[in-house]
């Protein structure tokens, strides 16, 4: 083992960067945390200032080691963890952003995607990728930037404009290599899951010149040595956030399974050495690759609105002042008086896919109050899962024992124990719930030789709380069927208002 005892891991969320240290152990030690502006300059546009984001990790990095009384020189390694499919380019020579980075839930490109789809169909990639045609990935939000930011497309084709989600554009600034990993690699619609290398069929089907690519490389090994407030800290972890959080939940075997509840709902399945086509709606992704091993992947369900549904009804609505507040009004009422919030802000993703659904609230009547509004709210996340977990039923033919969840909204005892109830599996919490910014940890501290194997990892997993199923399946059934008539409902908002309607159809029930 190093001489130093920690690991520090960079979490690059959505809402808010983090800096958190961890003991050989995997607890943690210290942290702290910024949020940054949520920008949204046009309806479906969502945006990010990357000068903010990387000014407030180099900020939460110093305050996090002044917080433990810990020096850099302390850590013996450094992860970074990042929200996946965020893109950008910056300027080679400076380092300075050409534009603000396009969020993963901007849909300025749905018109890009249903030409792309009615050129060969949906899924045309999902063969080499494992995705279908969407909104979501990296691609098509390149394209764009290339073509709409002013002399973009000719700096990238001369190597002087690089592109990178938020992991290459962190680790540019604090090492100065264009890297990014295997995970985040395969969202961006790029790579090849197979060969691991970016796709020269898929750079001219879109149009992106090589030159401003990353180098692909493993999710755990050396990449160099920090800058900044971290000056000579090696940096050897690279991971997508949900792919950080299956990793952090220590899920390294076919059939491990974790659901992350932050802005958004992710829900992972190990799948082993091969990767499984999914006909269900879901996305083939890598899950992870440690050093020269060879990889591993994963079936995911991505769910954009869940937590974001509960600022939504704090900040747009103004129904309750914080996330506590509604979780109190939720659990005062025995069920949701009939109550049901689509939370299709941005579309629907897996498993319906549909870009031209939007969010609806159903099923008011006058006995409706703002209780049975919150209780909906923290359903709403439940019943997305339960779609995600049938689809990951019919793909990979798995009957999983429990559910290991991690993420902010894991905090609410109520929401977990719908959550068991809907899927009725039993639902389970680790110890440590910062497991996105721990697996990002692990697979820095793997590459330096603090921890020696999976199996310590796995060994250090511990769950603080299980909770069971309580209600039968005829009242299960029953809450689903009114989940899906709700469900059923959004889609084609866009075209019946009005709008441009996809030409993506739902892939599934």
């Amino acid at each position: 083992m190093p001489a130093a005892r920690y690991v520090g891991a960079i979490d690059q969320g959505t809402t808010s960067s983090r800096f958190i240290i961890f003991d050989e152990r995997g607890r943690t030690v210290s942290m702290a945390q910024k949020q940054h502006a949520q920008l949204t300059p046009q309806p479906g546009w969502v945006e990010h200032d990357p000068e903010e984001i990387f000014r407030h990790v180099r900020q939460t990095a110093a305050e996090a080691l002044i917080r433990a009384d810990l020096t850099a020189r302390d850590l013996a390694a450094i992860g970074i963890t990042n929200q996946r499919e965020t893109t950008l380019l910056w300027d080679r020579h400076t380092g300075v952003p050409l534009h603000p980075a396009i969020v993963w839930q901007d849909t300025r490109v749905d018109r890009l995607v249903a030409d792309y789809a009615a050129q060969g169909g949906k899924d045309r990639l999902r063969a080499e990728t494992g995705l279908p045609l969407a909104s979501y990935f990296s691609a098509l939000k390149l394209q764009w930037l290339l073509d709409h930011v002013p002399q973009a497309r000719a700096r990238a084709e001369a190597g002087d404009a690089l592109f990178g989600t938020m992991d290459s554009f962190l680790a540019w600034r604090l090492t100065g290599q264009h890297v990014t990993d295997v995970t985040n690699a395969s969202r961006t619609q790029l790579m090849n899951l197979r060969t691991l290398d970016w796709s020269e069929a898929l750079l001219a089907l879109f149009r992106v010149p090589r030159p401003c690519l990353p180098r692909i490389v493993s999710s755990a090994g050396m990449i160099g040595e920090a800058r900044h407030e971290l000056a000579g800290i090696p940096v050897t972890g690279l991971l997508g956030d949900q792919q950080a959080a299956l990793v952090g939940q220590a899920c390294f075997m076919p059939g491990d399974a974790k659901n992350t509840y932050g802005t958004g709902n992710f829900l992972l399945l190990n799948t082993g050495a091969e990767p499984i086509a999914s006909s269900a709606g879901l996305i083939t992704t890598v899950a992870y690759q440690l050093g020269d091993a060879p990889p591993h992947y994963a079936l995911e369900g991505s769910i954009a609105i869940t937590g974001a549904l509960v600022q939504w009804l704090r900040d747009n609505l103004e129904l309750v002042a914080n996330a506590q507040e509604l979780d109190r009004l939720a659990q005062s009422v025995p069920d949701n008086g009939g109550v049901f919030i689509v939370p299709a802000f941005s579309g629907l993703y897996a498993p319906y896919w549909r870009e031209d659904a939007r969010g609806i609230i159903g099923g008011l009547t006058r006995y409706a109050r703002r209780e049975h509004l919150c209780r909906a709210a923290l359903e709403a996340a439940a019943f997305q899962t339960a779609d995600i977990m049938q689809a990951m039923h019919e793909d990979a033919r798995v009957a999983l024992s429990e559910l290991r969840v991690d993420g902010g909204m894991v905090k609410s005892a109520l929401l977990m124990q719908i959550q068991a109830d809907i899927l009725g599996l039993p639902v389970v919490r680790p110890a440590v719930i910062e497991t996105t910014a721990r697996g990002a940890a692990y697979a820095a501290g793997l590459a330096v030789g603090v921890w020696d194997s999976t199996d310590t990892l796995r060994a250090q997993w511990q769950a603080e709380r299980r909770w069971e199923p309580r209600i039968g399946a005829d009242e299960r059934a029953a809450l689903l069927s009114g989940w899906r008539r709700a469900v059923e409902r959004t889609f084609g908002w866009m075209g019946a208002s009005g709008g441009q309607a996809s030409a993506l159809d739902p892939l599934g029930p």
